[in-house]
């Protein structure tokens, strides 16, 4: 199934209205790139990795963190620290995260370490400028995380994956034969 032209508007679309036009100051501005350039790489390298699955999967998890945070947004409707609405989740958090874990899923954990670090980045921006609670970017980076836990599979060769359970927690090594 090939996604249209449409649909890959409707989704850089949504990118590019979930984050404010101006920022107030460098590092606000800088978390407002890195929302956008974090998720803009991972869908990149679906296409430098001619890896049209991991396309499908991109939008798959991609339009579930979305969906998922702004459903959140406007049921909850939780005011900010600068006193405007929707506070949580943070959205620029859910994106940023969204994509780092769809690069980690994907292509591994050796890809994926400055994606989470800018993702991280993005959800301190988000603080450091009165637009977010410490909760809301935590539910947040969840959400991403979790969309792309959900929807995406590793691409080939081996991947190393975090896994907590109730007595155990560790890492877990996966190889494709």
């Amino acid at each position: 199934m090939r996604i249209t032209t449409s649909l890959r508007g409707i989704l850089c679309g949504c990118l590019l209205l979930s984050h404010p036009v101006l920022a107030s100051d460098n590092i606000e501005k800088a978390g407002d790139v890195l929302q956008l350039l974090v998720p803009g790489i991972a869908y990149g390298a679906t296409f430098y990795m001619d890896d049209e699955q991991g396309r499908m999967q991109f939008y798959q998890s991609f339009a579930a963190t979305v969906a998922v945070t702004y459903g959140l947004k406007y049921s909850v409707d939780k005011k900010r620290p600068n006193g405007s609405d929707h506070s949580f989740p943070s959205g620029h958090t859910s994106a940023a995260f969204q994509g780092a874990s769809f690069i980690q899923r994907r292509y591994g954990w050796r890809y994926s370490l400055p994606a989470y670090l800018a993702a991280s980045f993005v959800g301190y921006s988000r603080v450091e400028s009165d637009n977010h609670y410490v909760e809301d970017v935590l539910a947040g980076a969840a959400i991403g995380i979790a969309s792309s836990y959900y929807f995406v599979e590793p691409y080939q060769g081996v991947t190393l994956s975090p896994y907590a359970e109730k007595d155990s927690y560790g890492i877990s090594m996966r190889m494709d034969w």
